[in-house]
């Protein structure tokens, strides 16, 4: 075998010195430490639904550069609430098992640090937004940071009524995407918003449920906290499960969508609510895992049929 080795010449090492190595280890961790801040899971979530307000405003006669200006704006915008959300509650997070190895808990990253790095995010989305979209998105996206940092974070160890003020900046990103395509806040971005809006509540009924010893344990004000036999949350998603069926309609009432999302939204609306109504009757940790998983189902499937049957402009 003719090989460097066979020939006694000295094999090269490539493997970087341990300094080196150590260093690059550093940084790899700083990094993924900085983006877990960002909980990309919600931002993806954010994201989805801004593209889906966005391509419903636009219907075709948008530009995509706007389109990419408009999920990268609201990407950082959303980037920046979870970080500064994650400040506010980086004492209650290492009480709470779910949340106890997230970086500012474990020390990996500073307070001061995350907090600069959220306040980075949320100026720079602000300025994409205004720069490439325009101003009433940008507005929007401020509004939403603001709403969701320091209205409902400060919230949640004070009341109940936390989830409903965190359902607002929850569904405005729809209403983004759609006054970055349109200039407008019209009633067609509003259906988007009351749709997104009532969904949130019985997902997060579901998993505040699930979770209710660590939230209890966080000093958070979850309504299951409060309601140990479960009825009342119970009630509280199938109400707004059901108050979402004739919302998720209203695309097809004001113009937005055709027969076909009629359909598609009563038969998912109807899904949902039987969930709630399963969890309702019967409050268990398994039942709400399963309207979990309902919500997790409906929300992408009533944006898909909005994208698939769209009425013209």
């Amino acid at each position: 075998m003719n090989t460097a080795a066979s020939m006694g010449e000295p094999a090269l090492n490539v493997a970087a010195p341990p300094a080196e190595a150590a260093a690059l280890e550093a940084v790899e961790g700083r990094t993924s430490a900085f983006l877990e801040l960002t909980k990309p899971r919600i931002v993806l979530l954010v994201v989805i639904t801004a593209g889906a307000g966005f391509l419903m405003g636009a219907r075709g006669s948008a530009h995509p550069t706007t389109m990419l200006a408009t999920l990268l704006g609201t990407a950082l915008v959303a980037g920046a609430a979870s970080v500064l959300n994650m400040v506010w509650e980086r004492d209650r997070d290492a009480l709470m098992r779910r949340t106890r190895r997230r970086p500012l808990p474990t020390g990996r990253v500073s307070p001061r640090e995350a907090a600069a790095f959220g306040v980075a995010l949320g100026a720079a989305g602000t300025l994409v937004l205004l720069a490439l979209a325009n101003a009433t998105a940008a507005a929007v996206a401020v509004a939403t940071l603001a709403l969701y940092a320091w209205v409902y974070t400060p919230l949640k160890p004070l009341t109940t009524l936390n989830t409903g003020v965190g359902a607002i900046p929850g569904a405005l990103p729809p209403v983004i995407g759609w006054a970055a395509a349109t200039g407008t806040l019209s009633i067609e971005g509003w259906t988007l918003f009351l749709i997104v809006f009532l969904w949130q509540f019985p997902h997060f009924l579901a998993i505040a449920w699930v979770h209710r010893e660590d939230y209890a344990r966080g000093g958070m004000k979850m309504l299951p906290c409060l309601d140990p036999d479960g009825r009342m949350t119970g009630r509280q998603s199938t109400l707004h499960a059901l108050a979402l069926i004739p919302a998720s309609l209203l695309p097809t009432v004001v113009g937005l969508a055709g027969s076909f999302y009629f359909a598609g939204a009563l038969l998912l609306g109807i899904y949902y609510l039987a969930a709630s109504a399963r969890f309702w009757s019967v409050p268990t940790d398994s039942n709400a895992r399963k309207l979990m998983g309902a919500s997790f189902l409906y929300l992408p499937a009533v944006l898909l049929l909005l994208l698939l049957n769209p009425l013209p402009a």
